[in-house]
């Protein structure tokens, strides 16, 4: 069963690495023309990022280094979506070293911008915004990291929103499978979107 899991979790990972990769490129694409030197920067920018996707590494890793990649992959974004987008940051210090499964909240970053901060209507004034959260809950009984990644979408307050989408899936199952316990919600309204990950942190048997 241990062999099955892993074999699931890296089969996730070689199917979300693939699709971050043709959206970035199409991002990218759009400044080839309009920018060549901005675009070669962020050719460079993707080189790093794919470096540490495709590390052959440990499917954990620090919420910061986590972190730290999503800050390149919005670097991309802001540039090609300039005066559009723009992303706030929020990164409890004590929850740095916390450990996640990689590139666990990419996909929930990239539904933020596609699917809320980009489809902004004409009545709702300014760029679209993508704030990422990251705390610890040292009340709950087992002490956790909560992670949000939150829109200010036009957002879809009848339903839990793009519940087909590749990413969700491929998030929810990455959960189940390392970490039964972790939790993911959908909160939708008029004024936005917000993905919330709780995770416990691991045990020595997650760990393994």
């Amino acid at each position: 069963e241990q062999l099955k899991s892993s074999a699931e979790l890296a089969r996730l990972r070689s199917q979300l690495e693939p699709h971050f990769l043709l959206n970035t490129l199409n991002a990218i694409a759009g400044l080839v023309n309009e920018n060549p030197k901005e675009a070669r920067r962020l050719i460079a920018c993707l080189g790093d990022l794919l470096r540490d996707a495709l590390h052959d590494g440990d499917e954990l890793q620090p919420i910061e280094d986590e972190v730290a990649w999503l800050r390149r992959y919005a670097e991309i974004l802001e540039s090609r979506h300039a005066g559009m987008l723009s992303f706030e940051w929020d990164i409890e210090a004590g929850a740095r070293r916390t450990l996640v499964p990689r590139l666990l909240l990419q996909p929930l970053v990239e539904n933020a911008v596609k699917h809320g901060a980009l489809r902004r209507t004409k009545k709702q004034d300014g760029c679209g915004v993508v704030s990422i959260r990251v705390k610890l809950d040292p009340a709950a009984p087992r002490k956790k990291v909560i992670c949000t990644i939150e829109d200010n979408g036009p957002g879809l307050p009848d339903a839990e929103p793009r519940q087909g989408a590749f990413g969700i899936r491929s998030v929810r199952r990455r959960l189940a499978l390392k970490f039964p316990d972790a939790v993911l919600r959908m909160e939708s309204s008029a004024s936005g979107t917000r993905s919330i990950v709780e995770l416990p942190t691991p045990t020595p048997k997650e760990l393994s």
